[in-house]
């Protein structure tokens, strides 16, 4: 099976990030997570960014940096991690896809059940350095 490319978007805004709670129409329904999803062909992973987020919770999103690689539990896409700023806007989740959405820290992200492995890596091990 090939890997198909998926991007994260770590949404920042005052200190805090944007967690979603994954909603009916998608797989793993009701885990927690940034925001994420394929990049489509011809996209780069910063048009995926902004695409995703505005088609997910209707922001207008600056991707900034790219900051972490890794794969989701299945093998299926190798995730590339963008930091990206939020600095106004409301939030206007897509129902299918977002069942809630929480501005939180790291550490109450970390708090929040169910959560996947490598999200938690991510903010255990990766984002405290940043």
């Amino acid at each position: 099976m090939e890997q198909r490319d998926a991007v994260v978007a770590v949404l920042l805004r005052g200190g805090r990030l944007l967690a979603i709670r994954r909603g009916p129409g998608v797989a793993s329904p009701g885990y927690w997570q940034p925001l994420s999803g394929k990049v489509e062909p011809g996209e780069t992973q910063e048009q995926a960014v902004v695409r995703e987020v505005r088609e997910e919770v209707g922001l207008t999103v600056v991707p900034e940096a790219k900051i972490w690689e890794s794969e989701t539990d299945d093998g299926r896409f190798r995730l590339h991690w963008w930091t990206a700023r939020a600095d106004a806007g409301e939030v206007v989740p897509d129902p299918d896809e977002v069942a809630e959405t929480r501005w939180v820290t790291p550490e109450e992200f970390l708090a929040l059940d169910p959560v996947f492995d490598g999200d938690r890596e991510f903010f255990e091990r990766i984002l405290p350095g940043r």
